[in-house]
């Protein structure tokens, strides 16, 4: 009970209830990648005693009954996930049949609108997304990992009828050679379009990056790293670092066998860290660093789970700064034993250039730069494909306050939660929207849950359309 209460107060540390589950085992639509585990009875990617996939089969992939178990999970634990953020993981899950990625989120957010009360099974999903905007526990985001080549125009205009907000996409790396090398299928031309067209759809973007792949080295994949910062095409919001693995019974364990490819070893990983880390800028968030994989499956590769919090530990011990926002969420900090200081929150702006378009990333940071929220507006490029936006048009792509969640309808207490935060920043957006950008009107892509939430801001729902949108005086 202990380890699960630590499991899930980490899970709500960012200001959400983090609620993952596995979709049905389906192949990925170009086949099979080099370091590539699962299929069959696994969803492709994962391993069988992965966390999620354990969890996954022994309900049958059942939706409802994941999200269900993983809700229970919270309430044993003493936490009420009354803001849920829902990541849909295994394989392509837009390349399953789209009745089946209808039924699953539908299921998915039934299971949220029957718990601790009575069982609310829709008709269909539009009806589910309706209930869940007053549910005790809300959808307040939904996340998608994806390949590049499927998240394109049509691709994205079905994502955002099933209500997701956040897309990752499998990048791995930015380099024709290495990408065909281990059978990829796609380009980095399709990594730089899709991006472009998510961004100018609203949605927040992540990528996977995969060090130590065939044909790469260290000073390549710092080279890789550098690129997707600086390289306006790319950029992404959010960044997992996967090193990679030699995982049993796939193509890459047999060319490690053969001696044509060695994996990093615990030290080289380290090193790649220790450098990695200084150069994510400040409007990066690096979600994760490592894959969740049983010890018992790598043949090769970094197999110390806690390189992540050692390199940060170094990094500080020697006074070099990290920028990336995950390490100065106010959540985080408080768990560090580090208190916010509410009375010195001050207003940062940073602006850049994204995807043919401009960014502005919104952030309330404290004396000692603890973060505690973010809003991320855009001023989209020529090319945007929605209907809704045009050259008068601003995007609110994320808006996120941190620290531990407080449940819909509390006090604070002593978090970042509730304090007027998230209200601040729309404001500021709006002005620099009208003011700087000459908008007339706003879009926000909100999560299902937190529609109610950006009601009482003055925002209603497009009709005909999946966003929120605000006109802008003057």
């Amino acid at each position: 009970m202990l380890r699960e209460r630590g499991a899930s107060r980490s899970r709500i540390a960012s200001g959400v209830a983090v609620v993952s589950i596995a979709a049905r085992p389906f192949p990925c639509p170009h086949g099979r990648c080099l370091y590539c585990p699962g299929g069959g009875r696994t969803p492709q990617s994962y391993v069988e005693r992965s966390p999620v996939v354990m969890r996954g089969s022994r309900l049958d992939y059942d939706p409802y009954l994941q999200v269900t178990r993983r809700l229970q999970d919270f309430s044993r634990s003493g936490v009420h996930p009354s803001k849920v953020e829902l990541i849909i993981m295994g394989g392509t899950f837009n390349a399953q049949p789209f009745d089946y990625q209808e039924w699953f989120v539908k299921r998915a957010l039934d299971s949220m609108n029957s718990y601790m009360g009575p069982e609310r099974i829709s008709r269909n999903l539009l009806e589910a997304q309706e209930l869940n905007e007053v549910s005790s526990v809300r959808c307040v985001a939904m996340t998608l990992e994806t390949r590049p080549d499927w998240a394109m125009e049509d691709h994205v205009d079905r994502m955002l009828y099933l209500g997701f907000t956040r897309v990752e996409l499998g990048v791995q790396s930015p380099f024709d050679d290495v990408l065909l090398r281990v059978g990829r299928a796609h380009t980095v031309g399709e990594v730089r379009r899709a991006t472009r067209v998510l961004r100018d759809a609203a949605y927040k973007v992540g990528y996977h990056l995969m060090p130590g792949l065939p044909g790469s080295d260290l000073d390549r994949d710092l080279e890789a790293l550098r690129m997707i910062i600086e390289d306006p095409s790319f950029r992404p919001d959010a960044l997992k670092i996967y090193p990679t693995l030699v995982i049993r019974d796939t193509p890459l364990q047999r060319m490690w066998e053969r001696g044509e490819y060695r994996g990093m070893t615990d030290e080289e990983f380290e090193e790649y860290l220790m450098r990695a880390l200084p150069m994510l800028p400040r409007w990066m968030r690096l979600q994760h660093v490592q894959r969740d994989i049983p010890e018992e499956f790598i043949i090769a590769g970094p197999r110390r789970r806690n390189m992540r919090q050692l390199v940060e530990e170094a990094l500080m011990a020697r006074g070099i700064k990290i920028e990336e926002m995950r390490f100065r969420e106010a959540g985080r900090v408080s768990n560090k034993g580090i208190e916010p200081d509410y009375d010195s929150v001050r207003m940062e702006i940073l602006e850049y250039e994204a995807g043919g378009g401009t960014e502005f990333l919104l952030s309330l940071v404290d004396r000692r730069d603890v973060l505690m929220g973010i809003l991320r507006l855009r001023d989209p490029s020529p090319l945007a494909h929605r209907w809704e936006v045009d050259d008068r048009t601003s995007l609110i792509r994320e808006l996120h306050v941190y620290g531990q969640m407080v449940p819909i309808g509390e006090a604070p207490g002593p978090h970042a939660q509730h304090r007027g935060y998230g209200a601040m920043l729309v404001r500021e957006a709006e002005r620099i929207s009208s003011e700087e950008m000459g908008a007339k009107k706003v879009l926000v892509i909100a999560g299902i849950g937190a529609r109610e939430y950006f009601r009482r801001l003055g925002y209603r729902k497009l009709p005909g359309s999946f966003y929120m949108w605000k006109e802008l005086a003057g």
